[in-house]
């Protein structure tokens, strides 16, 4: 179910945003069953990233809510579109910081550019379930293999 689309106007105000999602969309949160947000952005918020993983965790959990975060990361220069931000940092920090976020709200961190996908948890899960499968398939093959050799 979607819920709302927040904009920050030029700004990176994630708590602002969230704020608005969270008091405004879910006061009513028994006629929700578990719900998402989806933060999709270019750069880290405004706001320090413990101060937004402490209040991420407290609300997410007061909601049963998860957020995830998919960060487009933009090879302009900085202020290129004429608006500088309050908080700058390359793209591997902000990556950083936003994983923290997504980790305190027990969501999913995606991290794409213009080059392709960079990190998604996502795809690391399907990987592992992949090579989950494939040692279970080898230690099968075994086990038939030792089976043969003994009759």
């Amino acid at each position: 179910r979607w819920v709302l689309s927040l904009q920050c106007k030029g700004s990176r105000n994630f708590m602002s945003a969230l704020r608005r999602a969270v008091e405004v969309d879910f006061k009513d949160k028994e006629k929700h069953k578990s719900q998402g947000l989806y933060l999709l952005t270019t750069g880290i918020p405004d706001q320090e990233t413990h101060t937004i993983s402490a209040y991420v965790a407290e609300v997410c959990r007061g909601f049963d809510l998860q957020l995830h975060v998919c960060l487009f990361s933009v090879m302009k220069d900085l202020g290129s579109s004429g608006v500088i931000p309050a908080r700058y940092a390359n793209p591997t920090e902000t990556a950083s910081a936003f994983k923290e976020i997504v980790q305190a709200a027990s969501g999913r961190f995606h991290w794409f550019g213009e080059a392709g996908i960079f990190e998604s948890d996502d795809i690391t899960s399907i990987v592992s379930e992949m090579e989950k499968a494939k040692n279970y398939s080898q230690k099968c093959a075994f086990l038939v293999e030792s089976l043969k050799q003994r009759s």
